[in-house]
This record gives C-alpha cells, sequence and structure tokens, in this order.
C-alpha cells in the first residue's frame, strides 16, 4: 500500500508515518516510480506507535522495545516493556507531584499580593465596572 492509503487505514497523517520511517521504526520499500510501499503489517505498526506516542514516550524510547510490543492487536503491554510502562508512569508522577508544588507556591505568593496587583482580580473588576 501507498503511503496515502496507509495514513487512511492507521489516521496517523502521512507527515508522521515518513517520521516515524526516518526514525527508524517503520520500514517501506520504494516503488519502481519513489513511491513508498508499505505492507499490511504497517498499519497496525503505525497505530502502535501514535499510541505509545499518546502515553508520552518519545520515538527514541519507542526503538527500544522490544517487538512483541507489534505484533498484538490488543493494546495489551507485552512483558518485556512492562517496565517501560511502570518506569514512565513513574516519570509523569513525578511531573504532576512537581507542578502541583510550583502551583501551591504561586498560590501562596499571590496572596500574599497587594489585591490590585493580582491581574485576575483586575480583570474580574473591570467587567464589573
Amino acid at each position: 500500500m501507498n503511503i496515502g492509503q496507509l495514513s487512511r487505514l492507521s489516521g496517523a497523517s502521512a507527515r508522521s508515518i515518513r517520521h516515524y520511517e526516518k526514525a527508524g521504526l517503520l520500514v517501506s520499500s520504494r516503488r519502481s516510480n519513489g513511491y513508498r510501499e508499505f505492507g499490511p503489517e504497517a498499519v497496525l505498526r503505525v497505530q502502535h506507535i501514535a499510541r505509545m506516542i499518546r502515553l508520552g514516550f518519545s520515538l527514541e524510547e519507542i526503538a527500544t522495545f522490544s517487538p512483541c510490543m507489534f505484533r498484538s492487536e490488543s493494546a495489551v503491554i507485552c512483558p518485556d516493556a512492562l517496565a517501560a510502562h511502570q518506569e514512565k508512569l513513574a516519570d509523569i508522577e513525578r511531573q504532576i507531584a512537581e507542578l502541583e508544588s510550583r502551583r501551591a507556591r504561586l498560590i501562596e505568593t499571590l496572596s500574599h499580593a497587594a489585591p490590585a496587583s493580582i491581574p485576575w482580580r483586575r480583570v474580574a473588576s473591570a467587567r464589573r465596572g
């Protein structure tokens, strides 16, 4: 199938597919006219790559996953990649904790500011006036 067909069947843009190929995550052959030719297995592979990106993995991280991650039609995590998923979850939880801490510090700082210096209070006052 050509890249347009793969795009339609997988739901990924042609640009993303070319990006995955350039990163070594997807393989194509070339037709005599120079167009890319993908096998039927590419649909599932592209869908898996896109799903992993939505989970927060980079292309470099995805490249290190075991081939078993691309064999199943389900979203089940293959045992070889379980640790990577658990590590990603821990990283996301650390990021959330850091953002919550920053938010709390900002709220504390704003609570000590003069009311006129708090931007959302000025906007609210202007709307009422």
